[in-house]
C-alpha cells in the first residue's frame, strides 16, 4: 500500500487558506489605510437594504398565505 500524494480534501482546504489569507491581507492594508470608514459605511447601507428586502418578503409570503421553507 503505497502513500497516497495531495489527495483532493488537502489541496482544498489549501487553497481555502490561501483565500483566506489574502482576504485577511487585504482587509489589513484597507484597515491601515483610512478606507475603513467608508466601507463600514457602505456595509451599513447594504445591511439596511437587504432587511427592508427580507422584511417585504416575508410580508409578501404572510399576505399570499404562503408557508416558508425549513
Amino acid at each position: 500500500m503505497g502513500a497516497r500524494t495531495s489527495p483532493p480534501e488537502s489541496v482544498c482546504m489549501l487553497r481555502w487558506a490561501f483565500v483566506f489569507a489574502a482576504v485577511a491581507l487585504i482587509a489589513g492594508a484597507l484597515g491601515f489605510s483610512g478606507l475603513a470608514g467608508e466601507a463600514t459605511d457602505v456595509a451599513k447601507l447594504l445591511f439596511g437594504l437587504f432587511l427592508v428586502v427580507f422584511v417585504v418578503m416575508v410580508a409578501l409570503a404572510v399576505m399570499t398565505g404562503q408557508r416558508l421553507r425549513r
